[in-house]
């Protein structure tokens, strides 16, 4: 089942002489449960490219379409409600609300819809992240590798359609960092998770399903690894 297209998408920054192209006419699929690494030097557009999957940024051309949505159609009140329901999107700083305690910043999206909150999955969650006793500590006072558990709470509490993930473990030591990228494997196969991670490590991205390469802004290289 398709999850994910990606028709010609574009992105040009500035005008004239100035102008940068930092995607150039990308498209691809993915299929649901694929567990997707991108990869690529500083500024070939992965990062950009994410930011286009993930509608916080808005393309020049081209399309997505995220579980049959075609995201760019949405106004951008409808797009901010597709984005919190359908997109986990975890980035590198974490991006937690300091003010709000565990428990608070995983359930943050569904109490911005004003959602009921299923006690048994939540629970499910929060042991499975390993962050049963720090469920009323605020940010502050959490490691890294914890902080980062919970903004994966926060980006798989919705059941989306798709994660996100911006090196995801590009402010950890090794030791969190394997203990990330197995917890994100964990739902990806348990759960059959749609995953794409940037990374710049190679030992990460290949541990995913499928490589893409971007360079210039385009697809250098498509593969299946297993």
């Amino acid at each position: 089942m398709e999850i994910l297209r990606v028709e010609n998408l574009t992105k040009i920054y500035g005008k004239g002489d100035t102008a940068v192209t930092a995607l150039d006419h990308v498209s691809f699929t993915v299929e649901k449960g694929e567990f997707i690494a991108i990869i690529g030097p500083s500024g070939s557009g992965k990062s950009t490219l994410l930011h286009m999957l993930g509608g916080v940024d808005t393309p020049t051309s081209g399309k997505v379409y995220i579980d049959g949505t075609d995201i760019y159609k949405l106004n951008e009140s409808k797009l901010a409600i597709f984005r919190r329901r359908q997109i986990g999107l975890i980035y590198q700083f974490y991006n937690l609300i300091p003010v709000l305690n565990v428990e608070e910043n995983i359930t943050l999206p569904l109490l911005l819809d004003d959602r009921n909150i299923k006690k048994e999955e939540l629970e499910e969650l929060i042991t499975t992240l390993g962050v049963g006793d720090r469920t009323e500590h605020l940010p502050n006072q959490l490691s890294g590798g914890q902080q980062q558990r919970v903004s994966i709470g926060r980006a798989l509490v919705n059941n989306p359609a798709i994660v996100l993930a911006d090196e995801p473990t590009g402010n950890l030591d090794s030791k969190n960092s394997e203990e990330i990228i197995s917890l994100l494997k964990l739902y990806n196969q348990k759960y059959n998770q749609t995953l794409i991670i940037i990374t710049h490590d190679e030992n990460i991205a290949l541990q995913a399903n499928r490589i893409i390469s971007i360079e210039d802004g385009k697809i250098a290289k498509d593969e299946v690894i297993r």
